[in-house]
């Protein structure tokens, strides 16, 4: 598909002890009393410390999946008329962002949805349809980031109330909150990475970002659909396609990528991120 990145293969492995090393932090899993289905693992009282159950119960419990083969599905419209919906249905793990949909898309970009990222901003967009999301799709597993201030949990975290209520609403869903030592190590990597103090410089890291870090963390291979390269939009034969696959009439991707690279506050570095996860596969895939 021309529209896919060319620098994952979704052939090759990396194991755990690459992961471990990533610009000098850990991120320590414990094997203990694994079950295996396919090719996702999930074990036991352990997981991944940087993704916390948003539970009512005192007792942390952590994100535990670890699967073979991922397809993280890019949100953008890239994918229109990609024709991967099964061949990403047929990966191990199918891993969306936002409240990216499914339905009416399925022959590009799968049905299934394994685990769905989600920034704060969208925490609403899921509410207005939270039957489908929480009740018909009770099996996905949603992890949400944000900023202190939004999913503080002495009670005045608002975003993180609205999720303890969807919590107690649907008790078989699995929604966790990334917590702020990982959002406090993303930001490092993007520092180690640009040389640039994330905050100093007015950056605010894409949902997209937590969602490549995630996706290392948890899967052996990844296979990414949708994303463009670093060098994509200064190509004079580029293709303008939506930002958003699902949102026809808006700003066109590219567009929408420049004017956040060059927001002096408040942007994602969207296209700088791609250079990053180009590094990232040299480094450690």
């Amino acid at each position: 598909m021309k529209s896919l990145t060319p620098w994952i293969s979704s052939q090759r492995r990396f194991c755990w002890v690459c992961l471990v090393i990533i610009t000098s932090l850990s991120v320590l899993i414990w094997y203990n009393h694994v079950a295996r289905l396919g090719g996702v693992t999930v074990t036991a009282n352990v997981g991944l410390h940087g993704y916390v159950r948003i539970t009512f119960g005192n007792t942390e419990e952590f994100l535990n999946i670890h699967c073979k083969q991922c397809a993280l599905v890019s949100s953008s419209g890239q994918m229109l008329k990609a024709g991967k919906g099964e061949e990403i249905d047929h990966l191990d793990c199918v891993i969306r962002m936002n409240n990216a949909p499914t339905v009416g898309y399925e022959h590009d970009v799968g049905s299934r949805t394994s685990l769905r990222v989600v920034s704060h901003t969208s925490v609403p967009l899921l509410l207005k349809n939270e039957t489908y999301y929480f009740r018909q799709s009770a099996d996905t597993v949603y992890v949400v980031w944000g900023p202190e201030r939004n999913m503080r949990q002495d009670g005045k975290g608002q975003i993180f109330n609205v999720l303890l209520k969807v919590a107690r609403k649907y008790p078989s869903v699995k929604i966790y909150a990334v917590t702020r030592e990982k959002i406090q190590y993303c930001d490092r990597l993007f520092q180690n990475e640009t040389g640039k103090n994330r905050m100093q410089s007015g950056a605010f890291l894409s949902t997209g970002f937590f969602t490549m870090v995630l996706a290392m963390d948890m899967c052996d291979s990844i296979q990414v659909y949708g994303m463009i390269t670093d060098d994509y939009c200064s190509q004079a034969n580029h293709t303008a396609v939506p930002y958003h696959y699902y949102e026809r009439g808006r700003m066109d991707e590219c567009r929408m990528y420049h004017v956040h690279e060059r927001a002096r506050r408040g942007g994602h570095r969207f296209i700088t991120e791609k250079a990053i996860y180009a590094r990232f596969q040299v480094q450690y895939f």
